[in-house]
């Protein structure tokens, strides 16, 4: 068995997830990187995308997260994401549907208002349909 590293995911309401794992591959700003026990501190963006969690050999868990920060420290890895979401969770039908929502929002926009956010909440929302139909 390899050896371990304690794996933290945290969102701005509260801790997602806290489990030892193998490894962990975070979609950084720049670039994939993986995380094993005894890795080099480090402080990175993280880009949409997927975290495979490793336990076993294998993936344990894929989670879609919508940007953040990532920290290794001494036996962790702690993710602090804007968004998450396990994929086992996700369901394709909700998504398709907070796409068509925002959608709908930014066409009700009255002229002169900013639509930045909501681009950005449709982007993530597109970004996570890629993914479950990847």
């Amino acid at each position: 068995m390899a050896e371990q590293l304690t794996f933290e995911l945290v969102s701005p309401e509260r801790l997602l997830f806290s489990t030892d794992v193998e490894m962990v591959v975070v979609p950084g700003g720049e670039g994939d990187f993986g995380v094993l026990a005894g890795h080099a501190p480090l402080v990175s963006t993280v880009r949409t995308g997927v975290i495979d969690v490793y336990g076993s050999d294998s993936i344990s868990d894929r989670i879609f997260v919508a940007g953040g920060f990532a920290e290794v420290v001494a036996g962790r890895c702690t993710v602090l994401a804007e968004e998450a979401i396990n994929l086992k969770a996700a369901e394709k039908s909700a998504v398709e549907e907070r796409i068509r929502q925002t959608e709908q929002s930014i066409q009700d926009l009255n002229p002169g208002e900013d639509a930045n956010a909501l681009e950005a909440e449709l982007a993530v929302a597109r970004a996570l349909m890629d993914v479950l139909d990847g």
